[in-house]
């Protein structure tokens, strides 16, 4: 029992939006003059259930395969409900934030364009075929929802740091998605979808994780220069050094929970560590 209940938790995608909620209660750990509403938290749950559960229902076609897939295959309905749930308390959201409906509306747009070539129709199914920088797009999605979107929505002027912070969040996210894509790139060359990870080979996959670590730390310690103290410079590394300790791991093994919990929740773990920190 305990088991289908933590398979809920997480196959449902509550983890997930969860993980999304404390990524944009960071900001407020490290940018205090910052008051991001009840509203927006709401927003970005909702909106999470909403386009996760939208994802796996177009993704529910197969009775074998992971664990994952064959719960999404089994509770196919399920995923439609919390989908209508999700752009149900999504779209109140979004009434209550309606003076923004230009920024939102890009979020939500670009968020759609992620599971549109799962979409069984002609337009959407060719988009397969030139979506070559999917990763880089999730990532960003990722990024614009969490951080920039509640910068542009709450901050008086944009700020170098947020800047920083902005890029080192892509960058961290774009290693993990660098990890889903190459446990998936098998069955993305059968479904006909193109990657950067379907196209490079080992070396190159390899290149370009070192080069998204790289990357979010430079502009992580760049924040360093720009108010963050050094604590908090150190807890904002730690998710990006435990996943390159896991980047071997997890390229030979492939279980649920390694990606959908722990590598998921690293894009949130700095996040519970300033909790601890100041909380």
């Amino acid at each position: 029992m305990l088991k289908s209940i933590f398979n809920f938790f997480v196959f449902s995608s509550l983890y997930i939006a969860l993980c999304a909620v404390a990524m944009v209660y960071q900001l407020q750990l490290l940018f205090p003059v910052l008051k991001i509403s009840t509203a927006f938290y709401s927003f970005v749950f909702f909106s999470t259930i909403c386009s996760y559960n939208f994802h796996w229902w177009l993704t529910t076609d197969a009775e074998t395969g992971t664990e994952r897939l064959r719960w999404a295959t089994r509770y196919k309905q399920l995923h439609l409900v919390l989908y209508f749930i999700g752009l149900a308390g999504a779209g109140i959201g979004f009434l209550l934030l309606r003076q923004h409906w230009a920024w939102i509306a890009l979020g939500a747009f670009v968020t759609f364009l992620y599971s549109a070539p799962k979409i069984p129709m002609k337009f959407f199914i060719g988009l397969r075929r030139i979506a070559v920088g999917k990763t880089i797009f999730l990532a960003f999605v990722w990024m614009y929802v969490t951080t920039m979107l509640p910068l542009l929505i709450v901050a008086d002027k944009w700020q170098l740091s947020f800047t920083w912070l902005a890029c080192s969040r892509f960058f961290l996210i774009y290693a993990i998605c660098i990890l889903f894509d190459y446990r998936d790139r098998e069955d993305d060359k059968a479904s006909g979808i193109r990657s950067m990870i379907t196209h490079f080979n080992e070396a190159g996959i390899n290149l370009l994780f070192a080069i998204s670590i790289g990357l979010f730390v430079i502009f992580t310690v760049a924040l360093y220069f720009t108010g963050t103290t050094l604590v908090e410079t150190i807890l904002l590394l730690v998710p990006g050094v435990i996943t390159a300790s896991l980047y071997g791991y997890a390229k030979r093994h492939f279980s649920d929970y390694l990606y959908y919990v722990v590598l998921d929740g690293l894009m949130m773990l700095s996040s519970l560590l300033l909790m601890i920190l100041y909380i």
